[in-house]
């Protein structure tokens, strides 16, 4: 009798442990799908409610040289920008564009938002994504669209031949705060010329910033609960896993 007991047992253990892997490999899924979901409450860093600070610049024209390609770099003013990232897109120095144009000083397009932006918007109902050289805004939503600035929204073409800051922009997501320090500059290469924007108020073509960086900082990481269950259905799952494949192996031949 204690025997049947402890199969009996032995079965609903092995039928839950199943059930959780297949609930919390949905539920991972589900919270990827969702984790660049810009939340509705955001714990911002006070410096983001100011302006981008600009002034001129006293650096003159430099080279710079990545993956065999050599660039004049022309300085226009010293620029310190705190926001938050609502879509960023990287390049591999290998997209069609910036082959063609020897463009791999280019390693991120990240568009942000600071000012009342940050806590003032319905940033989780409006819409952010890159294109290959612009950020795109978009709702259905009209009064996200009245509390949304689009003066206080930046697309920023980050270039740098600093092997530290090009590996840093690598761990960018959705939703971090980040402070980039440098300069607002144009530069060149073999196959053409790029120039900045210089103010926040243009729009269209010509209207981002390109930044030479200096300094690269996340000063407050991404969260929100679907980054947060992301991470916790992937350990409830590898535990599920883990119990699955340690289970003695039964032999249902008489």
């Amino acid at each position: 009798m204690s025997v049947f007991v402890s199969r009996v047992l032995s079965t609903k253990r092995s039928r839950a442990v199943d059930a959780l892997i297949v609930l919390s490999f949905l539920w991972l899924l589900v919270s990827f799908w969702n984790r660049n979901e810009i939340p509705a409450s955001i714990n911002y860093v006070a410096a983001i409610a100011n302006e981008p600070q600009q002034k001129r610049t006293q650096r003159q024209s430099f080279r710079a040289s990545w993956d065999e390609v050599d660039y004049l770099v022309e300085p226009e003013y010293d620029y310190d920008l705190v926001g938050m990232i609502v879509s960023f897109r990287h390049h591999d120095n290998n997209s069609r564009m910036h082959r063609l144009a020897d463009d791999h000083l280019n390693m991120l397009d990240v568009c942000v938002v600071w000012g009342d932006n940050a806590g003032g918007a319905q940033l989780d109902k409006i819409d952010f994504w890159n294109g290959i050289f612009t950020c795109n805004v978009k709702t259905r939503d009209q009064a996200a669209w009245d509390s949304f600035e689009m003066n206080q929204l930046s697309n920023n073409h980050l270039i740098s031949d600093d092997e530290d800051i090009r590996d840093r922009v690598r761990d960018v997501k959705i939703g971090d705060q980040i402070r980039i320090q440098g300069v607002l500059a144009a530069y060149e290469s073999p196959g053409g010329r790029r120039g900045t924007s210089t103010t926040r108020t243009d729009t269209g073509d010509g209207a981002c910033e390109t930044i030479y960086v200096d300094s690269f900082e996340i000063v407050r990481p991404a969260t929100s609960f679907w980054r947060i269950s992301m991470y916790a259905s992937l350990v409830i799952l590898l535990a599920g896993l883990l119990r699955f494949f340690s289970r003695p192996f039964r032999s249902h031949l008489n």
